[in-house]
């Protein structure tokens, strides 16, 4: 979240912030109204607390001039202060919360890098690496391809679970094991810390890193606390929740993988074949704890990072900046890499790497000391990063790796984690 420092310094900039994200809103007058409010009410406060003091000096004295008619009085003042202090204290912590809560729902500030844009249409490619296949047969979609193979299976997901859901067979199960263990020892050989992590979180955690409130719908509620995870960003985010690192710690790098979970209730109508858009959905994530100084500079070799492992794979893709429109609720600069699909003919998203400067850390309150540099602590920056989602990793060379004859070959980086497999065959 915001500061609320800032935000009551700085009304225009959040204003237009929320403005070029096209559909983000603040209410400005009530923030202002509650900020006065309570303002007011620590005055008050403030006053009666040193009437109190000056009237309880004031009891010694009478009593000790054996004036005891005038210190009973002077006692019953003194009560009466106190419940009035106290109604006012706790009408100050009713109006600090709605405050939190107003400003915990206003977005994170672009930075000023991110252009200005509507929406995904309005975001400007960088680069692109590798050539999009040229096929001399009719392609087929990973969605036909791979039931046709034995690697997926549409049918049997619905009938035992539900519609978005699906399961993997021979293969294509072979695939994702292989396809996680490759990335998770990419991003350790890089100089990621590995963590395995629960799929069930709280709200607690799910606020740290913007979810909640925000985006209840979009979760798996499997208690009145408790929830499934959206993302492993969630948790790797939250294991420094509530602490104080040491400045020589930073940066921090971490990665997981862990089955992710989404209603997508936003998403109603989109990519509703195959296995691009569903509820549960495997993924390697990159977390990162740096300081304000040296976190753009982790953005970008984070970026890198999600990149190599496509380029291992051999899978043509572009990478793309997120303009004001498109930008996450939680970040501040996000860059979106884009994996080629010939089913689509296009280039989908396959990687999102933003920077949430201190937004996270504020919220989740994390922070660190460097005694050198300065005294107390600050708020680290967070960064998070998919590598990759392995679900559309999969769709992806199905797609780019299909032959003429309905075989698929696997890119050669993962054939030592498919156990020397060099072809996929119909089963």
């Amino acid at each position: 979240m915001l500061d609320i420092k800032f935000v009551r310094e700085n009304p225009d900039a959040v204003d237009k912030a929320c403005a070029s994200r096209q559909n983000a809103q603040w209410d400005r007058g009530r923030f202002f109204e509650l900020d006065e409010e309570r303002r007011a009410t620590i005055t008050e406060v403030e006053g009666l607390q040193a009437e109190r003091n000056a009237i309880s000096k004031r009891i010694g004295l009478l009593m000790r001039e054996g004036r005891h008619a005038e210190a009973e009085e002077a006692k019953t003042k003194v009560a009466a202060g106190k419940g009035r202090i106290a109604d006012l204290d706790a009408r100050r912590g009713t109006i600090e919360q709605e405050l939190f809560d107003l400003v915990a729902g206003i977005p994170n500030i672009p930075d000023p890098s991110v252009p200005y844009g509507r929406d995904d249409s309005d975001n400007p490619e960088l680069r692109r690496w590798g050539v999009p296949p040229a096929f001399d047969f009719d392609v087929k979609a990973h969605w036909d391809l791979g039931p046709d193979l034995g690697m997926i299976d549409f049918d049997r997901g619905v009938k035992i679970a539900g519609s978005r859901f699906y399961v993997l067979g021979g293969m294509g199960a072979r695939m994702e094991r292989a396809l996680i263990n490759f990335m998770i020892d990419t991003h350790v050989q890089a100089g990621f810390k590995e963590w395995w992590l629960p799929v069930i979180t709280n709200a607690a955690t799910l606020f740290g890193t913007g979810q909640l409130p925000k985006f209840e719908e979009d979760l798996y509620r499997v208690r009145p606390d408790l929830y499934l995870i959206p993302t492993a960003e969630v948790m790797l985010t939250n294991l420094h929740r509530d602490e104080v690192l040491d400045a020589s710690q930073l940066p921090l790098w971490y990665c997981a993988f862990t089955p992710c979970f989404r209603e997508e209730a936003g998403s109603a109508g989109r990519d509703t074949r195959g296995i691009i858009r569903v509820h549960e959905f495997d993924k390697v994530e990159m977390v990162k704890f740096a300081t304000p100084e040296d976190s753009m500079g982790q953005l970008e070799s984070m970026v890198d990072e999600a990149e190599l492992i496509l380029q291992k794979l051999g899978l043509p893709y572009r990478v793309v900046t997120l303009c004001t429109g498109d930008l996450g609720f939680s970040a501040r600069k996000c860059y979106d890499i884009e994996v080629w699909l010939p089913s689509y003919d296009a280039y989908k998203e396959i990687s999102s790497c933003s920077n949430c400067w201190d937004f996270q850390a504020r919220r989740a309150n994390i922070r660190y000391r460097d005694a050198a540099e300065f005294k107390g602590t600050r708020f680290v920056h967070t960064l998070n990063g998919s590598g990759l989602a392995v679900g559309r990793t999969m769709a992806a060379i199905i797609e780019n790796y299909q032959q003429a004859d309905g075989t698929v070959t696997v890119p050669e980086a993962l054939v030592p984690y498919m156990g020397g497999v060099e072809r996929i065959v119909a089963e």
